[in-house]
Parts: structure tokens; C-alpha cells; sequence
């Protein structure tokens, strides 16, 4: 019997890698939806609570691993990567999913996080740097659809699990697992971007010639195109991810205790909410993102989702409400920040630190989130429901002005093409080969 994995390239390549978005959110609203139910059958503290949420793949976990993975994926390989983020994954999954004490459950958040946060920086580099350039948003629009069903899919697994208490919560967690090998495995038969490794034997080349390079770090903070690509990128994913992170954890509260729903329907709400996340990242973002004005595209969807949040803000919490918030801000995250993030922040730098740019970013941000993620409780306990909402409109509208005004002029064009423009070289010009083999890959396929 062959057990070797079959050779895996374009369309099933990038389902493979978009697949660490799926697991990230679902890991994200698995935690999330579980945490009363952790909370009653091992009788954790508030300070316990603030721990997992805090060191969870939501927030510092996650950023830890970004850290240390963007760095990792340029020296050695988006390939290497691959290899082994999903067996650290699994191990953190199992580790949850077999919890009978506190410090089990922490040490399995912790490592799921963390091999989350390694995983996300690499699926997004890889991705961009295999897609053909007049559909570069499409393919990592797929990252974003798996993004959005992880939560859709988790949210419904929930309502349905529900009776069975803490056991259910388990099977969700066992679900994440099932899937994780699966994709591991089929992972398995991809091969090295052609792109990062034009880019290792240019360093050979140069490395033989003896010709130093500044750091990436160096490069990152004192090169004015990298800052401004930098400012950009971290304006719109930071403040829109202070609303729209805290909302994965804490949306159901709200719900719930503002609105007076039940549990039951909180969670459908939830699963409503990202199902039309899953509509507008396909029709919107994939159809529209390489042909109608990226400014335009992302302009709308920032709009829509300050609208929708000043509805839920100033409008009495009702049925109406409740459902013209959850239309305008799941049709407005398909075609928003997250989206854009990840097609952006793989164009705007070079290949040798593309992956480790975006996991320094990436730690930022997720950073920034787990600080506003453990003031938040108080800041609704003690300002009320109205003063947050304010609050989170604001960070909405910072990260809109930005977007807008910084938008990039990258449609339409090769990695290296984009490179050359910005950085005056492309090492990697020789490799646009790579997408005319992954559609002939395609076609025998």
C-alpha cells in the first residue's frame, strides 16, 4: 500500500494552505464557546479565565508564534513550514481535548497558539508568491473563505453540541484535530516556492562574492518604504482587529447580556453573521478584488462596518438591530480589513523577509489585542455597553482613513514586478515561470 502523498499544486495546494485560516478560527470560537463550560468543571478564578483568553490563539499565543515563524519561513522554507506546524498543532489540540485540570488546558492553548501564529504569516507568503498575478486576491481570497467558514461551521457545531455539555465541546476540539491531520497530510505533497528559492541561491550567489546585507529587522524600521508599508499594514489590521478580535471572544457576551438573548441564539447569530462573511469573501472579494478599484472594494466595506456598529451602539438592542448589524458587518468583513491584509502584506515586501515581516506584524497586533482583550470586561462593567461602542466606532474609523489613503497600486502585477517598483530590484524576476507551471499542473490534474 502507497501511503506518499500525492502531488498537490495550484487550486488543492492553495485550499491546503488557506485551511490554516479554518483552523485558526475555529480554534478561536472553539475556545471561546467552551470557556463557561471549562470554567464550571474546573472551577477556574477570573485571573484563570484571563489566562487562556490572554495566551489563547486569539491573542498572545498566536502572536508569540507569528514571531517566531516568519523568521523560520524565510531562512529555511515556507516547505519546512509546512512540515511540521500542524504535528505541533495536533499535539496542543490533544492536549485540550483530554484536559481533566487547569494546567493541561493552559499548556494545550498555549501550544495551539502558538503553532497557530507559525502557521498563518506562511499560509498567506505562500499563496501570493504561487498565484498567478491576475488572481492574486482570488487565491488568497481563499485564505479569508477558510477563515470565515472555521467560525460558520464551529458556531453551528456548537448550538447542535450544546446538550451534551462539556463533551460536545470536546468533539469540536476533536473536529479541529481531524482536520488538521488531513491537511497536514495532503500538505505534504507540495513543493518549495519557486520564488523564496531564487531567492536562497541569490543569497549564495551573493554570499560567494562576499556581499553583506543589512538585518531585516534594520531594514524593516529605518527603509521609509518598508515604514510606510509597515503603517498601512498595522493601521488597518491593528484597529480593525481592536473591534473585530475582541468581538470573537466577547460577542456572544454582549448578546446575551445586553440584549437578553439566550445562549442558543447568540450562537446562531454568530453562525449567521460569518455565513454572510463566507458569501461576500467569495462574490466580493475573490470575484471583484484583481478587476474593480482595490481603494473602492475596501472603502465600501469599512464603511459598512462603522454603520453597523453605530446601529448596535445608538439603536435600541432589538430583533432589528441585532439583524442589521449582523447583515452589514458579515457582508462587510468579506470585503474588508482582514481580506486585505493578507493579500496586501504579501506584496509589499520583499521575498528573502516577506514571512518575516508579516509575522513581526503579526505579533504586533495580536498583541495589541490581548492587552484591549483583558481591559474590555472592565471597561463594559464600569462605562457601559454605549461608551464601548463609541470606542470601537473610533478604531473602526482610524483603520478606514488609513486603508483608503494608503491603498497600494499593486493590481494586476507580479511579486517581482511589484518588488522592482518599490525597491529599485527584483532578485527573483527569472521565476514568473512558476504560475504558468501551476496551471499546467491544473489542467493534467
Amino acid at each position: 500500500m502507497n501511503l506518499k502523498p500525492k502531488k498537490t499544486s495550484g487550486w488543492i495546494a492553495t485550499i491546503a494552505i488557506a485551511m490554516a485560516n479554518y483552523i485558526e478560527a475555529g480554534s478561536i470560537i472553539a475556545a471561546a464557546s467552551s470557556l463557561s463550560l471549562w470554567q464550571a468543571y474546573l472551577n477556574i478564578d477570573s485571573v484563570q479565565i484571563g489566562l487562556l483568553s490572554a495566551l489563547s490563539a486569539n491573542a498572545l499565543g498566536a502572536a508569540i508564534g507569528a514571531l517566531i515563524g516568519g523568521p523560520i519561513t524565510d531562512k529555511l522554507g515556507r516547505k519546512f513550514i509546512f512540515k511540521y506546524d500542524l504535528i505541533l498543532y495536533m499535539l496542543g489540540m490533544l492536549v485540550i481535548i483530554l484536559s481533566f485540570n487547569f494546567p493541561m488546558l493552559l499548556i494545550g492553548t498555549i501550544v495551539v497558539g502558538i503553532a497557530v501564529g507559525i502557521g498563518v504569516p506562511v499560509a498567506w507568503t505562500y499563496i501570493a508568491e504561487e498565484a498567478p498575478e491576475k488572481e492574486r486576491a482570488k487565491r488568497v481570497g481563499t485564505a479569508q473563505l477558510a477563515w470565515s467558514i472555521g467560525p460558520t461551521i464551529t458556531f453551528l457545531l456548537a448550538v447542535l453540541v450544546a446538550p451534551m455539555g462539556l463533551l460536545g465541546s470536546r468533539l469540536i476540539f476533536l473536529h479541529l484535530f481531524i482536520i488538521a491531520g488531513i491537511t497536514w497530510w495532503i500538505r505534504q505533497g507540495m513543493d518549495e516556492s519557486e520564488l523564496w528559492e531564487a531567492e536562497k541561491e541569490k543569497e549564495r550567489e551573493e554570499a560567494l562574492k562576499d556581499i553583506k546585507k543589512t538585518s531585516v529587522i534594520k531594514e524593516l524600521f529605518t527603509d521609509p518604504v518598508n515604514l510606510k508599508a509597515m503603517l498601512l499594514l498595522i493601521g488597518i489590521y491593528l484597529f480593525w482587529n481592536l473591534t473585530s478580535g475582541a468581538m470573537g471572544y466577547f460577542m456572544p457576551f454582549i448578546y446575551e447580556s445586553v440584549g437578553g438573548l439566550s445562549s442558543a441564539q447568540a450562537n446562531i447569530l454568530q453562525a449567521i453573521l460569518w455565513f454572510l462573511t463566507v458569501l461576500t469573501t467569495y462574490f466580493g472579494f475573490m470575484k471583484l478584488g484583481d478587476k474593480v478599484n482595490q481603494r473602492l472594494l475596501f472603502g465600501i466595506g469599512a464603511a459598512m462596518g462603522i454603520i453597523a456598529w453605530v446601529i448596535l451602539t445608538f439603536a435600541p438592542m432589538n430583533w432589528v438591530s441585532l439583524i442589521l448589524f449582523v447583515v452589514l458587518w458579515g457582508s462587510a468583513a468579506g470585503i474588508g480589513a482582514q481580506a486585505f491584509y493578507a493579500l496586501w502584506t504579501s506584496e509589499l515586501f520583499p521575498t528573502r523577509y516577506r514571512a518575516g515581516a508579516q509575522g513581526l506584524m503579526y505579533f504586533i497586533v495580536r498583541t495589541g489585542i490581548s492587552i484591549y482583550s483583558f481591559v474590555l470586561p472592565t471597561i463594559l462593567t464600569t462605562l457601559g455597553f454605549k461608551v464601548t461602542g463609541i470606542i470601537m466606532i473610533s478604531f473602526l474609523v482610524i483603520h478606514a482613513v488609513i486603508g483608503v489613503v494608503l491603498t497600494p497600486k499593486t493590481q494586476g502585477k507580479t511579486l517581482s514586478q511589484i518588488e522592482e517598483e518599490r525597491y529599485g530590484e527584483s532578485p527573483s524576476t527569472q521565476v514568473e515561470i512558476s504560475n504558468e507551471k501551476n496551471q499546467l499542473s491544473e489542467m493534467r490534474g
